[in-house]
């Protein structure tokens, strides 16, 4: 199988709403936009991948999905996201396998982790064998 691009795709249960949050609490840019209301969609940079919000679902997101977004710098997210009113549901903090991580909620309470990786963190860095 020869990938040459992949996306996300979430299914909101108020559309406007989460392409507010994604476009302007997380400040996501645009890839796309397509379509018209009702089935309008949004397609967002995110990392090496895409996130298109479109459509919508009478039920939010099962705790079993959840987004893993990686930050140069997790103290000005965090500062970032506060001023636009994001909920967080846990402030950053070091976890045991060394990663920093914080995490937040969009409209639906899709739980979001935002992560700084540390400079000496082995994800980082292999020593050569």
């Amino acid at each position: 199988m020869d990938v040459l691009s992949s996306r996300i795709l979430l299914r909101p249960t108020d559309l406007e709403r989460s392409r507010a949050f994604y476009r302007d609490v997380l400040g996501l840019a645009v890839y796309r936009e397509f379509g018209t209301d009702p089935h309008r969609g949004t397609v967002f940079f995110l990392g090496g991948g895409y996130l298109e919000v479109s459509s919508g679902s009478d039920t939010g997101p099962t705790p079993a999905t959840q987004l893993w977004i990686q930050v140069r710098d997790l103290a000005a997210a965090h500062k970032h996201l506060a001023e636009r009113g994001a909920v967080i549901l846990r402030e950053p903090a070091r976890e045991p396998w060394g990663l920093d991580e914080m995490w937040i909620a969009d409209p639906d309470g899709l739980r979001i982790c935002v992560v700084e990786v540390p400079e000496d963190h082995p994800i980082r860095y292999r020593p050569q064998t």
